[in-house]
């Protein structure tokens, strides 16, 4: 789909994709795929999703965080509350009615954060190696010199293995992380939720998937584990796990 961008008054603007429904699926709530920490909407998951979403005929959205991808701004600018924000904004923007959020890594936290503020248009959340609170870790794995750096710079740089690029972590992040953090203190969402998390993921335990089930306050959440997968869910089995959920969400199937 062609490129866009959502403008905002004295915000960034967005870059996204988005394919509308067919008459064939104008019934099906529309998926709104949320990226990573320092992604973009071009991944093999979104391209992906976005095809088995023209094959049943369902609205689809994937855009850029401010300072990610295509879209305006500085990355370092941003916090969880920030690219929460944006995608609330394309949100509103660009849908009506109900939707399906699926989230990956950082996006799985956003998810969270957005059907919390959106209550009963969301009716379901797929969460692919979903990472809330990760800002924690981050704060908890600092060393003494890199607590001092932080203090002194205001952000620290941290090697990273997707890119030449080192990551850049923010105190302004941190800070906001805490604030949004909730596997501590619980979330009280409705709605169906899909887990899926490799147990070979370097980057977020798999035991974290269960820790966000046992976060949420109610019951119909399912945490599918895969022996072989890693963070990137990618391979071709990693995919269909996460649309056969998808799918399992729009009742389209029973199997988990």
């Amino acid at each position: 789909m062609t490129l866009q961008y959502l403008k905002r008054d004295g915000k960034p603007d967005l870059a996204y994709r988005a394919t509308k429904s067919s008459e064939k699926g104008q019934n099906l709530p529309c998926l709104v795929f949320l990226g990573g920490f320092k992604s973009d909407m071009e991944g093999t998951k979104a391209v992906y999703l976005e095809e088995k979403c023209k094959e049943r005929g369902q609205a689809y959205i994937r855009f850029d965080y401010s300072g990610h991808g295509s879209s305006d701004g500085d990355f370092v600018d941003g916090t969880i509350g920030i690219w929460r924000d944006d995608a609330l904004d394309i949100i509103d923007a660009l849908t009506q009615g109900p939707m399906i959020l699926t989230g990956s890594s950082m996006g799985g936290w956003i998810s969270f954060l957005v059907a919390d503020r959106l209550g009963e248009r969301v009716k379901g959340i797929v969460g692919i190696a979903a990472a809330p609170d990760f800002t924690k870790n981050v704060e908890n794995e600092m060393s003494a010199a890199q607590k001092l750096e932080m203090e002194d710079k205001g952000f620290i740089a941290v090697a990273n293995d997707y890119s030449d690029e080192p990551y850049i972590f923010t105190k302004a992040l941190i800070e906001d992380g805490a604030e949004n953090s909730f596997l501590e203190k619980g979330l009280d969402i409705t709605v169906p939720v899909r887990l899926v998390q490799g147990m070979k993921d370097t980057d977020v335990e798999w035991q974290t998937a269960h820790r966000i089930k046992n976060a949420l306050r109610h019951t119909d959440v399912h945490v599918s584990l895969l022996e072989n997968s890693d963070h990137r869910m990618s391979q071709d089995t990693d995919l269909e796990v996460i649309n056969a959920q998808i799918e399992h969400i729009l009742g389209f199937n029973t199997a988990q």
